[in-house]
């Protein structure tokens, strides 16, 4: 999604597919054997899941793989499809939904996952369980439902009542209703189930009412934009956190130096600016791309021999950029940990508040 809703998040997640095709095609990078290189095959289907299968069926001859799919209601349209064609098509999803079909590998914790945790981290804060009335505002698709899922499923376990559960549309505006509801009830914690473009109205709306729960987001609510103070000023976000299983930009690990001279060296060409989902796109490159250069090396570069290298995938980490990746197992658990970060404004970058840790009551 270049143009819809989310293109917030899709323009820069396109990117860092954009980015790692360049490093590939320059040569020399390791990735894949001397002479192999990578053609990128791109449509925009902003948001639409109608379009989504248009697209996908107007490409689905000419490409070995789907580097990504975009969204959660995108992508699960297209799951008879790819079992029919044996395609393999990564989603730029968490959704839980894409690990349980062979076909879309997830990268990383789900959003029911990422909820759970979230819950757990809220009863901590807030010093213990009944100290705790529990908010959500969730997306009316499947990306919101696997957040609400997790979300009560953890309440539950905790004994915390869930005192207002709220919807939005991807792209909506108008957040008053939802926002005063919440704050009617009386929510100190609230989960954000939303794309950024729900996000920053939401928070706005809710400064204006004067009133500032302890916000968490899933990943896809929030975008690095925010970090820009002309679009919407910090103390908004002074008590929002985001719950998220992935290596932030500039963070020290492994891989990356690499990564960020790899984006000084072609940020101007790819006309985006600095952003986590570029670096997020480009992790879920490497995978791919691990498992290409396995089906390379083996003598079986067809769908079927790609797939085969795919699964046999265990403990691999993008060179440190990400947590260990298991994809043997099926259906897919690549990764149950956590951690939740808040933002550092003046550094442009995140802190880390509570420490990577699975769902302590599943």
């Amino acid at each position: 999604d270049e143009s819809g809703p989310a293109a917030a998040i899709g323009k820069p997640y396109a990117a860092g597919k954009r980015l790692l095709a360049k490093r590939i095609n320059a040569g020399g990078s390791g990735l894949l054997p001397d002479g192999w290189t990578i053609e990128l095959v791109e449509k925009d289907h902003q948001y639409n899941p109608q379009q989504s299968v248009q697209h996908y069926s107007a490409i689905k001859n000419d490409v070995l793989f789907v580097g990504h799919s975009f969204g959660t209601p995108n992508t699960i349209p297209l799951f008879d499809m790819l079992k029919r064609d044996g395609m393999m098509a990564f989603p730029a999803s968490l959704s839980s939904a894409m690990s349980k079909v062979e076909n879309t590998p997830p990268l990383g914790p789900s959003y029911n996952i990422e909820a759970m945790r979230a819950m757990d981290w809220a009863v901590e804060q807030a010093g213990g369980a009944d100290k705790v009335k529990a908010g959500i505002i969730y997306q009316k698709d499947d990306y919101g439902k696997d957040g609400l899922d997790g979300w009560k499923a953890a309440a539950a376990a905790h004994g915390v009542t869930i005192v207002s559960e709220q919807t939005v549309a991807p792209g909506q505006k108008e957040v008053t209703s939802p926002v005063t509801a919440l704050k009617e009830a009386g929510a100190t914690h609230v989960l954000l189930t939303t794309l950024p473009s729900g996000t920053g109205p939401i928070l706005g709306t809710a400064a204006k009412l004067e009133y500032m729960p302890v916000w968490i987001g899933n990943t896809p609510a929030w975008i690095d934009v925010f970090f820009n103070k002309d679009v919407i000023p910090p103390q908004v976000f002074a008590k929002f956190h985001l719950a998220n299983g992935f290596a932030f930009w500039g963070e020290d690990v492994g891989g990356m130096k690499e990564f960020t001279g790899l984006w000084d060296k072609h940020a101007s060409e790819l006309k985006v600016k600095k952003d986590w989902y570029i670096l997020l796109s480009y992790v879920q490159g490497l995978v791919e791309i691990e498992a290409l250069n396995r089906a390379i090396k083996s003598g079986d570069a067809t769908r079927a021999g790609y797939q085969k290298a795919l699964r046999s995938i265990e403990g691999f980490d993008a060179g440190g950029l990400a947590q260990p990746i298991n994809l043997k197992a099926f259906p897919y658990v690549t990764s149950t940990r956590t951690r939740i970060l808040a933002p550092d404004f003046e550094k442009g970058s995140w802190k880390e508040v509570a420490p990577y840790a699975e769902p302590a009551k599943k």
